[in-house]
């Protein structure tokens, strides 16, 4: 049976989600984030542009579309996923996990989970939904900068990109949210804590 069934028919709450973000087709990126933080992830929430680089980055150490979409269909954890912008048809074909548009909705050991690709809708319009969907935490991607803070009472996560990061200093991260905790953090590739928020 799966981590996840386990822990939820056994009535505990303390599911392991692992947050990641802007894979864009890079094998090296997603085998990294496995190796390291993400490898004891009971659930997984991906923010979207999972194969294709997009015309304006360039292309990423590991660059193989198809040999990704094989490691996002072998995941032992399931996969919420909500669709980016750099995300065609072509990849719901390839990848097994509905890449849900424009929102994914999830709720996790009580807490309430938004995902977004974060391209279509300011901060404040997030936050009125936010209040609307009576979310906890919404995460989004598409800057490939890290992001963790709370605002009038939603906590705001982007998990930056594992692939192609941006922002000072550049650095490839995923996240995480420890459910029993109450705790969400970024962390770098090799498991270095860079964002901490408790909630």
């Amino acid at each position: 049976m799966p981590p996840l069934v386990e822990k939820m028919q056994g009535g505990r709450c303390d599911t392991r989600v692992g947050i990641l973000s802007d894979t864009h087709g890079s094998v090296a990126a997603w085998q990294a984030a496995f190796r390291g933080p993400l490898r004891d992830a009971d659930l997984l929430l991906h923010a979207g542009d999972f194969l294709y680089h997009g015309p304006r980055n360039p292309l990423p150490q590991g660059y193989d579309p198809k040999a990704l979409a094989g490691l996002i269909n072998s995941s032992s954890a399931p996969i919420l996923a909500a669709r980016g912008n750099c995300d065609a048809d072509i990849d719901q074909v390839l990848i097994d996990w509905p890449l849900q548009a424009p929102y994914a909705l999830a709720q996790v050991d009580g807490i309430r989970l938004m995902l977004s690709h974060g391209h279509e809708k300011s901060e404040e319009e997030r936050l009125a939904l936010a209040k609307r969907y009576r979310v906890h935490i919404w995460i989004t991607g598409h800057t490939h900068v890290p992001a963790l803070c709370e605002q009038q009472g939603v906590v705001l996560l982007n998990p930056g990109s594992p692939a192609l990061p941006k922002g000072d200093p550049a650095v490839p991260t995923v996240a995480w949210l420890d459910t029993e905790a109450r705790r969400a953090r970024v962390v770098s590739l090799d498991g270095e804590p860079l964002l901490e928020l408790t909630f």
